[in-house]
Parts: structure tokens; C-alpha cells; sequence
């Protein structure tokens, strides 16, 4: 118990010790020093042990060597850099053993794990001559190594008479990793000759040779075949680390040359991990666990009988952290139970440190299984403390800091709020929580009034201040008084209440359709001292008014916060929450909004079976988006169609529960996709993707060739004509015609095949064939499949006899500058040559000549005519340099005016052929001018073409002028 005058020097103390502990760390290892093997012959002439710790104010450094702490002073031997200590000039004699590192500050002391200085040597051979080894071929032999003096790993090889001729280990022959030896399982006479022991330092690198040992052959015969002997085997009982690799060598002597074999003596199977190598002679178990642990057996075996050699694996590992100690701030008189925890075989004991010395154990202080505890905390206790956990295979080290502290309460780090508002009913919790060590007694008023637990205020032990079912009477200004031996202090916080708030107006479920616009209300009564804030929610995440502006809008007055959907489209079906936060509380409302909308497109469509007419299909539905599909149409699309066709099916109305259909009236041998349009109440949907290609069967076709006509070609010949059938209507492969015809008033037909589909015509000569004589014809077709039918019957005419003379008494008469006015005698005709059509004018530039022609037909001249007035062909220079101009709804065409040649006939105007991508005619629009104004046709494009028109016909046209479409009128 301190009296007054101590309670105040200690106060001053603590306090200031407080005010300086904010910034204040004990020391913290950030690297500590390693195992560290130094080759003795190394050229560098120092080896560093590396040591940094963390903290404030910074740590110094001090070293120990097996236990004694080291003579920094001695600077040609040790220096310090940083916490480093550089040992200069290294002796194995004078600096092998154990080191660690002390970092202190003025919080407490610690130390770093163990680290172990080794130096790495090897010496020479001894010069000495080995002595010959003499054995019988057919016998074993050993050949010893006897490595020199060393420290440091070693590596083994054999010279077999001179370098580099290496001993190639194999069935018969070891070498031993382990004792260096060469082991020959059975000698051979190849194996005479002298043999060399290579050592190798595997840290130095360093190589030494030992003297030739002689192998010769006795002479008094070969050795008989014996059983196998065992010269290298392992221990009888190896202890191997976890993680470690485990090498077990074995190999045996004998004749003949025996197999090495290995299993577990438990009959387990070796995991996968596990390798054998040098032809069995070693087994290598890589990343040691325990369940690898147990008795292993090396079995060596030949005809004359079998050796066993068993060893027993032990597994142990070094202790591993299971619960480290972490810094501890505590108050004076407090208790401290501290524990850590480590794993590790055999099982680890503890011990502790307290700034870097064993820790003292009194009545206060006691250990049990790794843990500490100290009762009765004092300032004194403060300081650095370790635990160590160490079994005989090693240690680790857990460090932190014990910090112990008094001071008197303090608001300054955890001040009370200023303000706290509540709703009218509600609890109301006021926290007090100064810093104070010890744990200060805290107190409660309202204003003057002092607080006492009743029905509804409650003083907890932590200090902490409820008042449930709060009124208006609550509002006022509370304080928390907070006192321990050293002191008191005092924090305030003024209570606010307010009335709740309220939705007055909630949105409610709604079922809407895609294109609509709606509004979902959100209307709330709230206390007037509160602000409110409205948030809407859609599926859980926030609306970004910003981002969907185009949508989502909120719309109303101060107390609403209503929510205006634009345009409704699919994907804003979903909950809809509206939540109102003020300082005090929050509401909310939620309502579900379902948007329906035409379906989906559905999926997976397949062809099942296909004829020659039909294709069953099915498909899968696809989503109805809220509406049920009330039926599905199929279109089909071929290489000949335009764009997609709804087709036949069979049921011809396929209602929405239907997924299968069989479509009919398709053509034979003609390549089909399909896809299929799902329909509700509100429209029609996307269509599904294609089917896959499929091509009908093959049929017979049934569609003969159409305008069968003919006549004309030269003397002695029957012309036929037809318009050849399209690929569509061909039904299959091998498709040709069959072409009928016989004399007018015969009955027999004359019939010939012709194999090409797309020839439009067949000429039959014979010198038989009188001129202009009818004729009935047929043509029929056919295809692999078989005929087809013919088409009717029709009359053709052979060909017409030519006319022998020419018109006589021709006359030309000059009308006007591009009119010529012809005139001459008809010629002698008779109606059994032919059909007289017309005559021939051409013009030349000294006088026309008249020709009499059969097929042509010329304005001005018919066959009864003998006067013709001559017109200058049309300009053969088409219109150029052809410009449009798009503006809104129309488009403007230019070109540059046509100039007629000297024989040319003038231009009058010229006709503006035009059509749209979708027309297969030619619309056309006269002018006299260079320019046009066309409407602008709505997704489509405009193909044009220009000529100029004179009194002897249309000029040549320009090149076609292609006008892309345009998507709106905008």
C-alpha cells in the first residue's frame, strides 16, 4: 500500500512513462544469424553472422560464442556492423561453435536463435603404396577408401587405372556414399588392374586422389558359385527428420551376381514417392513423414540362395510453432496468463527468458507445460520476454513484449460522442471507455442528477450506460465520471429523440410488360429535425442513377423518393427495395416487378428424320421471359429461297407445349436449315439458331420444263426450246430431259435424251426436214430416280427457207437533218418458204443498202412495207460522271449532258432506270434535264442506272449507281 507522497511521485511517472509508450517498441528480430560452414581454404578472409532487429529507441548488439559473450574490443579479430558480426580471418580451431545475437533497447532484451560456425576441410592422402589385392575370378572383393582427415560432406568415386576412366557403377559393382568403398560383387578377369579412391568435398570442391590399390587374378583356380553376402547394409535403427531425404545403400557379394529387392517388413507398398537407384542398390525416400517411418528389409538373392539385411527408420521432427506469445499491454495488478505452444517428436519442453536471461520463478511467476502466468502485475514486469521450445533435434524461439502500465482514466484517445439521437421507444446505449490502468470505477448523471440502476437504466460493469424505452423526458446531457487510485476524469454526450420514421406510401408487386413505363411509390411521415435519404435497391445492388439515367429516374417531393422506370425492358424484372435512412433509423420497403416480354429464342433445334419431303424436328424451349408461349412457327431457308419462309407443318398449329413437328411440302434433294419462332401473348419472339444443314431425299421429279416453244434455225433443221427446270425442282442427282417430237399427223414419237440440266434447247437435223413444217413436241425429265411427266404438247415449225433476192428500186429521200426517208419495190414471196417479217435497213454513208431479214422486228418497217424513215443509231457515249447527294428523305442525282456524234441521233432527254435491293424491275423516270430527285427508300439500297434518250432509241447506260440504305429518317 503506497502512502500519498509515493502514490504521487508514482503517478508522475506512469504518466509520463504513458505519454512516451505511444511511440516507445522493444527490440524484434527481423533477420537472425544461420548455420554458416566456412571453407578453410576459402580466398575470402571473413565470414558474416547476420543480426537486425526493430525497435525504438533502436537496439544495440552484443554476441556470444558457446555461451561467453565476445570481446567486441578485439577489432583485428571481430567487428560489429549494424548488429552483423564479421569474424575476421576465421580459425577452426578458435571460431567453430555456437552463436547468438542480443539486441537490446531500453524496453528489455532478446535473443536470437542458435547458429552454428563450421569449417570445411579435407587434407591429403597419406603417400603410402597400397598393397596388391589378390582374388579368384568368380570371388567378391571390397576395395577400401579410408577418406583423410575432413570436415564437411563427402562424395566418392573410383579411378580404374588412369583418369579419366571412372568405375561405371552397375549389378556388380558399388560404390559406397557412405564408407567410400568399392564393393565387386563378383570379379571378372576385365576387372584386373589398379584402382584409385577419389574424394570429393562437397562444399569445397576440393578433390583428392588416394593411392592405386592392385587387383590381380590368383592362379590356383576359379571360385565355385556361393550365396549371397551382405557387405553394405544400413543401420539397424536410423533416425530421419521430417522433410528430410533418407538414402539406404545395400548391396552384396556373391556368385552368381545377386538381385537386390527392398519391401516394407509391415507388407505395405511403397508410396510413389519412393526410387530406386544404382541398379537397386540405394533407396531414396524424398520429403521424410512419419507414416514412411518403420522396418525396412533388403533382400539380396541368387540361385545359390538369398541374404536379408533390416533396418528401422525412426522419424522425428524439430519443434514447429503451434501458438506463438504476442505483445501484451496490461495494467498494474492485473494477472497474466501467457501461453505458447509447439509440436514436434519427441514431444518439446519450454523454457522461458525475460530480456534475454532465464526467467526467475517465485510465487508470482510460475510455469506449467509452456505457460506463463504472473499474478499481481507491477511495472516491474515489463520487458521482453521468449519462449524456447526445444527437443534433442533442436529449438525455436517466440518472442514479445510485456508492457505493463498505470495511469490515471483519460478520455483523450476514446472521447464519448458529442451527440447521440434516438427514436421515441427505442434503447439508447451510452459507452464509457477512458484509458486507465488500473481499470477505472465509472459513475453515471444527467445534468446535476446522479443515476442509479432501475426498471429502464442500467449501469453495466464495463461502465457502459442503457436506457431502454426511451421518451422525450430522456433528452439531456449525460456524463460518464471515471475514477481509479490514480486520478479522475469525466466525459459528456448530449441525448436527442426524435419520432420514428415512416413509409406512408410502399411500393407494391406489379406486373408489367416490356415497352411500359412505370412508377413504384415511396412516400414517408418523418421527425422535421431529421434529414432522409432514399436509396433503392434493385436485386440487392444500388441504383446508379447516373449510369442508368435512361431508365431509372427518381422522381416527387422532400419526403418522397418515388422510383420512375422508362421504357421497361427485360432485365429490370426483380425485387426493388426502397430503404429511408435518417441519423437515427431506417426503413425500408420491397415489392417484386415482373416484366413480361415476347420469348426467347428457342434452343437446341435438330432435324430427327428427313425424307423427301418432310423433316421431323424438336427443339427445346427457350425462356418464356414471364409469359407463357402459346405457339411456335417453323421457317425454313434454302440456297434458292429469298431470306427466310414459314413452312407447312404437321400439327398445322403448334401450341406451346409442343417441342416436335413435322414440317411437309418440301422439295426433294434440296439442302434445308430450319429455325423455330416462339410466340405469346405479347408477340413473337427471337428465332432460335439454325438447324444444321440437311438435304431431302432424292425423288422423281414431277415438274416438267415450261415454255416449250421453238422454230427458226437454219435449213434442214427442227429447233426445240424450253426453260430448263431450276436446281430446286430437279429432285435429285442425274436430272435430264427427254425430248419427244414427230411430224404433224404422225403417231409415232421421236424421242432423245438430253443429260444437261441447263441447256434450254435441242436441235434435230435432217436433210428430210422440209422448210416450215409443223411439228408436235414434248419434253419431259427425269433423274436417277426415274421419269417425270412431260409438258403439253405444242406446235413448232422447222426452219424457214431464206429469202434468194434483194428489194429493188430503192429510194432515199433526205426528211430532215437526222431523218432519212427510204422507199423500195416489195420482193416475190410464197408462204411455204417461211414468214416474210420485215426488211433489214443499213445505212452507209454514200447510199443505204436494203437486206430482207426474218427476225427482226424494227419500228417504222413491217413486212408489208416498202417506205422507211431512217433514224441515226442512239449515242453510243453513255451519261458520266454521276453524283448523288442524300438529304432527309430524298436523294439528288446529277450526270453530265450526253454530246450525240455527227451519225449519231440527237439526245431529246434521258430515263433514270431505278430499283430497290428487295425489286427484281426496273422502275423508270423520264427527264429533260441532268438531274433527278429520287424518295429514299427505308433499309434497303437504291440501284440506278442513267441513258439518254433520242428518236433512234436509248443510249448505252451508265454503270450502275448502288445508294446504301439508311436505318431511319432522323
Amino acid at each position: 500500500i503506497l502512502n500519498p507522497v509515493e502514490k504521487k511521485l508514482l503517478l508522475f511517472f506512469l504518466v509520463r512513462k504513458s505519454e512516451c509508450d505511444v511511440t516507445l517498441q522493444g527490440p524484434v528480430f527481423i533477420r537472425e544469424p544461420s548455420n554458416s560452414i566456412f571453407p578453410v581454404d576459402s580466398e575470402e578472409k571473413k565470414v558474416t553472422l547476420n543480426c537486425e532487429a526493430k525497435g525504438n529507441p533502436s537496439p544495440h548488439y552484443r554476441w556470444q560464442l558457446n555461451g561467453s559473450d565476445i570481446d567486441l574490443s578485439m577489432e583485428y579479430r571481430y567487428k560489429l556492423n549494424g548488429g552483423n558480426l564479421v569474424v575476421i580471418n576465421p580459425n577452426r580451431n578458435r571460431d567453430t561453435g555456437i552463436y547468438q545475437c542480443f539486441a537490446s533497447n531500453s524496453l528489455g532484451t532478446v535473443v536470437s536463435k542458435e547458429a552454428k560456425l563450421q569449417f570445411a576441410y579435407l587434407e591429403n592422402f597419406k603417400t603410402k603404396m597400397r598393397s596388391t589385392v589378390s582374388v579368384r575370378e568368380g570371388q567378391g572383393v571390397v576395395l577400401l577408401c579410408g577418406p583423410p582427415p575432413h570436415s564437411g560432406e563427402l562424395s566418392y568415386a573410383w579411378i580404374f587405372n588412369e583418369y579419366p576412366s571412372f568405375v561405371q557403377e552397375d549389378r556388380r559393382r558399388f560404390v559406397s556414399q557412405e564408407t567410400g568403398h568399392l564393393y565387386i560383387a563378383k570379379v571378372e578377369p576385365s576387372d584386373v588392374g589398379n584402382y584409385t579412391c577419389v574424394v570429393t568435398s562437397t562444399v569445397t570442391n576440393n578433390r583428392v586422389l588416394g593411392s592405386p590399390t592392385p587387383l590381380v587374378l590368383r592362379t590356383d583356380g576359379v571360385m565355385g558359385e556361393y550365396e549371397p553376402k551382405i557387405e553394405v547394409q544400413f543401420p539397424e535403427t536410423l533416425p530421419a527428420a521430417k522433410g528430410s531425404t533418407v538414402k539406404l545403400e545395400c548391396f552384396a557379394l556373391g556368385n552368381p551376381v545377386p538381385q537386390i529387392n527392398w519391401r516394407r517388413s509391415d507388407g505395405l507398398p511403397f508410396s510413389s514417392k519412393i526410387k530406386m537407384k544404382k541398379s537397386n542398390g540405394m533407396l531414396e525416400i524424398p520429403n521424410f513423414q512419419q507414416e514412411d517411418s518403420g522396418l525396412y528389409e533388403c533382400i539380396a538373392e541368387n540361385s545359390r540362395g538369398k541374404n536379408v539385411a533390416r533396418g528401422r527408420l525412426t522419424y522425428y521432427a524439430k519443434p514447429h510453432w503451434v501458438q506463438m506469445i504476442k505483445d501484451v499491454e496490461a495494467a498494474v495488478e492485473d494477472n497474466l496468463y501467457w501461453e505458447c505452444r509447439a509440436s514436434g517428436k519427441p514431444k518439446p519442453s519450454y523454457r522461458w527468458l525475460k530480456n534475454g536471461d532465464g526467467l526467475v520463478i517465485e510465487e508470482r511467476v510460475q510455469l506449467e507445460n509452456g505457460a506463463l502466468s504472473i499474478s499481481f502485475l507491477n511495472v516491474n514486469d515489463s520487458g521482453m520476454y521468449q519462449c524456447i521450445a526445444e527437443n534433442k533435434h533442436g529449438l525455436i524461439y517466440s518472442s514479445a513484449e510485456l508492457k505493463v502500465v498505470a495511469s490515471a482514466p483519460d478520455f483523450s484517445k476514446n472521447p464519448m460522442k458529442k451527440l447521440i439521437q434516438v427514436q421515441i421507444g427505442s434503447l439508447v446505449i451510452f459507452d464509457c471507455k477512458p484509458k486507465a490502468s488500473p481499470k477505472a470505477h465509472c459513475s453515471w448523471k444527467k445534468g446535476d442528477e446522479v443515476l442509479q440502476s432501475s426498471e429502464r437504466i442500467t449501469i453495466l460493469k464495463d461502465g457502459e450506460l442503457q436506457i431502454a424505452n426511451v421518451t422525450k423526458l430522456d433528452v439531456g446531457t449525460y456524463t460518464c465520471l471515471a475514477e481509479n487510485q490514480f486520478g479522475k476524469a469525466s466525459s459528456s454526450t448530449n441525448l436527442i429523440v426524435t419520432e420514428p420514421t415512416r413509409i406512408t406510401l410502399a411500393p407494391s408487386n406489379m406486373d408489367v410488360s416490356v415497352g411500359e413505363s412505370v412508377i413504384l411509390p415511396c412516400q414517408v411521415q418523418h421527425d422535421p429535425l431529421l434529414d432522409i435519404v432514399f436509396t433503392w435497391y434493385f436485386n440487392g445492388a444500388i441504383t446508379d442513377f447516373k449510369k442508368d439515367g435512361s431508365h431509372f429516374e427518381k422522381v416527387g417531393g422532400s419526403s418522397s423518393g418515388d422510383l420512375m422506370i422508362r421504357n421497361i425492358q427485360l432485365k429490370h424484372s426483380g425485387k426493388y427495395v426502397c430503404m429511408v435512412q435518417t441519423e437515427v433509423d431506417s426503413v425500408s420497403s420491397a415489392a417484386e416487378l415482373i416484366v413480361r416480354g415476347s420469348p426467347g429464342p428457342p434452343e437446341s433445334v435438330k432435324v430427327d428424320e428427313i425424307t423427301d419431303t418432310t423433316a421431323q424436328l424438336s427443339w427445346k424451349e427457350g425462356t418464356d421471359n414471364h409469359s407463357p408461349v402459346t405457339s411456335y412457327v417453323i421457317q425454313a431457308r434454302t440456297p434458292f429461297s429469298v431470306g427466310w419462309q414459314i413452312v407447312t407443318t404437321v400439327p398445322d398449329v403448334i401450341d406451346g407445349k409442343t417441342f416436335t413437328a413435322t414440317v411437309v411440302d418440301l422439295n426433294p434433294w434440296v439442302e434445308y436449315e430450319f429455325r423455330v419462332v416462339a410466340n405469346n401473348k405479347i408477340g413473337g419472339g427471337e428465332p432460335s439458331l439454325p438447324s444444321e444443314k440437311v438435304r431431302t431425299e432424292e425423288a422423281v421429279p414431277e415438274v416438267p420444263p415450261s415454255e416449250v416453244s421453238g422454230g427458226g434455225g437454219s435449213r434442214s433443221e427442227l429447233v426445240i426450246t424450253w426453260d430448263p427446270v431450276p436446281e430446286e425442282l430437279q429432285n435429285g442427282e442425274g436430272f435430264g430431259y427427254v425430248v419427244a417430237f414427230r411430224p404433224l399427223g404422225v403417231t409415232t414419237w421421236i424421242q432423245t435424251v438430253v443429260t444437261s440440266p441447263d441447256t434450254p434447247r435441242y436441235v434435230f437435223r435432217n436433210e428430210s426436214i422440209l422448210s416450215f413444217s409443223p411439228y408436235e413436241v414434248k419434253v419431259g425429265v427425269y433423274n436417277n430416280k426415274g421419269e417425270g411427266p412431260f409438258s403439253p404438247v405444242t406446235t413448232v415449225f422447222s426452219a424457214e427457207e431464206e429469202p434468194t433476192v434483194a428489194p429493188s428500186h430503192v429510194l432515199a429521200n433526205s426528211l430532215s437533218s437526222s431523218i432519212i426517208e427510204v422507199s423500195w419495190d416489195a420482193i416475190p414471196w410464197k408462204m411455204s418458204s417461211g414468214r416474210l417479217l420485215g426488211y433489214e435497213v443499213i445505212p452507209f454513208y454514200t447510199q443505204p443498202l436494203i437486206h430482207v431479214y426474218m427476225y427482226f422486228i424494227i419500228i417504222h418497217a413491217n413486212r408489208f412495207g416498202n417506205k422507211f424513215h431512217f433514224v441515226f443509231p442512239a449515242p453510243s457515249q453513255p451519261p458520266a460522271n454521276i453524283v448523288w447527294n442524300a438529304t432527309e428523305s430524298k436523294v439528288l442525282i446529277n450526270w453530265e449532258q450526253v454530246k450525240a456524234m455527227d451519225n449519231e441521233s440527237e439526245v431529246t432527254g434521258y430515263k433514270v432506270f431505278y430499283r430497290t435491293s428487295s425489286q427484281n424491275n426496273m422502275n423508270i423516270l423520264n427527264t429533260n434535264k441532268t438531274w433527278a430527285e429520287l424518295l429514299l427508300p427505308i433499309n434497303e439500297d437504291y440501284i440506278i442506272e442513267v441513258k439518254a434518250s433520242t428518236d433512234g432509241g436509248d443510249g448505252t447506260s451508265s454503270e450502275q449507281i448502288r445508294i446504301p440504305r439508311i436505318t431511319s429518317m432522323l
